[in-house]
């Protein structure tokens, strides 16, 4: 999706209330961020802008989460326009074919879009938004010997992310610090801390903390496709580097969440080592 305002501060808005709560399909209907900021000579109405990236695990659950969250945030927001950031694709899901009926029998087509009258004047938003395959979970675990350096070399390989094109980091500032695992001793739960990677259990399950490390921060990382993950991969790993962060990994959860796998070591300055 591409958001547009009339100036920074709303598109600002639009941008926080359309993205809010969606780090995680664990919990959230959807996983959204900004993929890039957009100038205004490259979003369709000449203002400023951000594509929006989202992705869940089919197309009727993305689709329903954009429609929702578009009513939600977007056609509420002064000033703040939408429109299709997947033009060509050939998959379709209904966004003004659903949200339409907000104009009350009031509404109109425009080409393919549907015009919506608002208490500012009128609203076009895409009849339909294009929907792609993509790549989400990709993961970096930084661990080390102190939170606010560990924390600092985190935040700074999702930084390096920030205008790589076809990539997104969900989680607040692109860091998580309560990493996940697939399952859970209670059954209502379909994940639940991970503890190999937490400090204060150390002593008492089978850690995969080095020596020394006390704090784990991770990176989850959301792609177009394979190729881009992996090279996201790479940046994160390259910029993350320092003297507090005793090792970077992933964790690996044995194909329960897809079947791509990308060994780190293929990671390792671009060769399979």
């Amino acid at each position: 999706m591409i958001v547009t305002a009339q100036d920074e501060e709303w598109l600002a808005a639009a941008t926080a209330a359309l993205t809010g709560y969606g780090t995680s399909v664990i919990g959230c209907d959807a996983e959204l961020a900004v993929e890039r900021r957009l100038s205004g000579n490259e979003t369709p109405d000449g203002r400023p802008g951000v594509a929006i990236m989202a992705f869940a695990f089919s197309v009727a659950k993305v689709a329903r989460a954009i429609a929702n969250r578009v009513g939600q945030a977007v056609l509420t927001c002064p000033t703040a326009a939408l429109f299709d950031g997947l033009p060509e694709a050939a998959e379709r899901a209904p966004l003004g074919d659903y949200l339409h009926y907000f104009g009350d029998g009031h509404e109109r087509t425009s080409g393919q879009a549907w015009v919506l009258p608002v208490m500012e004047g009128d609203i076009a938003i895409p009849a339909t938004c294009g929907v792609a395959s993509g790549v989400a979970g990709g993961n970096l675990i930084f661990m080390g010997s102190a939170p606010a350096p560990v924390l600092a070399a985190a935040r700074s390989a999702a930084l390096a992310l920030a205008d790589l094109a076809g990539v997104i980091t969900p989680f607040p500032g692109g860091v998580c610090r309560s990493g996940s695992k697939v399952g859970s001793r209670y059954s209502a739960l379909v994940a639940s801390t991970n503890e190999a990677y937490c400090p204060t259990l150390r002593d008492r399950v089978a850690t995969r903390l080095p020596e020394g490390a006390t704090v784990a921060y991770e990176v989850i990382i959301n792609a177009a496709e394979e190729t881009l993950l992996r090279q996201a991969m790479q940046i994160a790993i390259r910029t993350g580097q320092g003297p507090a962060v005793l090792g970077i990994t992933a964790s690996s959860y044995g194909g329960k969440l897809g079947k791509i796998v990308i060994p780190l070591v293929e990671l390792a300055d671009g060769e399979k080592r």
